[in-house]
């Protein structure tokens, strides 16, 4: 089957050729900062379980929250809206009541991004783009969460796929451009959501580009499931991702080592963003825009990234801060990897000639 290009991927490829981009900030950090109370967040839909804390609902009950945090990072400078979607899937909504609302909310988030977006855009001319955020979930195929029983999994892969194209499909409905998988904690979990993309790219008859984010765990640069960097992106490189990068774990500081490999060695464009710094004892932010700023400018002025945002911690003045660093910088050129066979256990393989 022939799917119908995507022509936000063309037209976000024509921008990153010209300048790195900027994604947007922290969502749920600036959403604490409303202090909402837990009738804030259940609204009226009448749900049993206790809302608070469900951030992706507020698309629901508190549409102006999400769409003022979005119009606050385009006014920085952000090109790229990150959907308020992170735990908007059936395995995470269960723990408030609020599965069946999967699709309805995913849809609005996008629809609402997508809004704002085509509002900033209209303004100045300049392409906006919306990338649909699809989290870890709170399971994983990788490790048993019962250490007596190593075999056992809390969820099948067939079932994760289930949840991540419920998911996709609604936010690609909502308008979406791309599909933001994030905070890759299993590398499993995240080849069952490219498998999910690809199962809705037949579906709708056309191309869905994929973002992939992987987080560390450990400041050797492992992911939960124990990959290396270099060897999570021999284990998905085959789903040709539109990005492919780093986010939340640490600060800028702890991850330029592991910038620097992925960008020597991925044949796409780089996309991180980093935690404002490491939170303090009270599980705060103290990093200040201009520190982020100065530390990701490093990795601009080295040639190492093509698309640049803040995790955990970030607001729009730490986005502001990152777009007049990175303003007039050469983006990142795109390596010449040799061919060869290259596979990935913990570690990578690269089988010699």
């Amino acid at each position: 089957m022939t799917l119908i290009p995507s022509a936000a991927r063309a037209a976000f490829l024509a921008q990153a050729r010209q300048r790195i981009l900027i994604t947007d900030g922290a969502f749920g950090t600036e959403i604490q900062n409303y202090r909402l109370a837990e009738a804030d967040y259940a609204g009226d839909l009448g749900l049993a379980h206790d809302q608070k804390g469900n951030n992706d609902i507020l698309a629901l009950t508190k549409p102006e929250i999400p769409e003022a945090i979005h119009r606050a990072y385009f006014a920085a400078g952000a090109d790229i809206a990150e959907t308020n979607t992170f735990s908007a899937n059936r395995i995470s909504q269960a723990d408030y009541g609020a599965e069946h609302l999967v699709r309805e909310i995913n849809v609005a988030s996008a629809q609402l991004a997508r809004r704002v977006a085509d509002e900033f855009t209209a303004k100045d001319g300049r392409p906006r783009f919306v990338a649909g955020a699809i989290g870890p979930t709170n399971k994983t195929l990788s490790l048993s969460p019962d250490v007596n029983d190593p075999g056992y999994r809390e969820v099948s892969w067939d079932t994760l796929v289930e949840v991540y194209a419920e998911q996709a499909i609604a936010l690609v409905e909502g308008g979406a451009d791309f599909i933001l998988v994030e905070t890759v904690f299993d590398t499993l979990n995240a080849k069952a959501a490219i498998m999910a993309v690809r199962q809705v790219e037949q579906m709708l008859g056309r191309e869905v580009p994929l973002m992939l984010s992987m987080t560390l765990t450990d400041l050797s640069g492992r992911n939960l499931s124990g990959h290396t960097v270099e060897a999570f992106w021999y284990a998905v490189r085959h789903a040709r991702p539109l990005t492919v990068g780093l986010n939340c774990s640490f600060g800028a500081t702890q991850l330029r080592p592991h910038v620097r490999v992925l960008s020597d060695i991925a044949d796409t464009l780089i996309m991180i963003y980093p935690n404002a710094g490491l939170p303090n004892e009270l599980g705060e932010y103290d990093e200040e825009p201009p520190t982020t700023a100065g530390l990701v400018g490093e990795w601009a002025h080295a040639g190492q990234v093509n698309v640049l945002g803040g995790c955990c911690g970030s607001t729009p003045a730490h986005i502001a801060a990152m777009a007049r660093t990175v303003a007039g910088l050469a983006p990142r050129a795109l390596p010449e990897v040799t061919v060869a066979t290259r596979l990935a256990g913990l570690e990578p393989f690269i089988m010699a000639s």
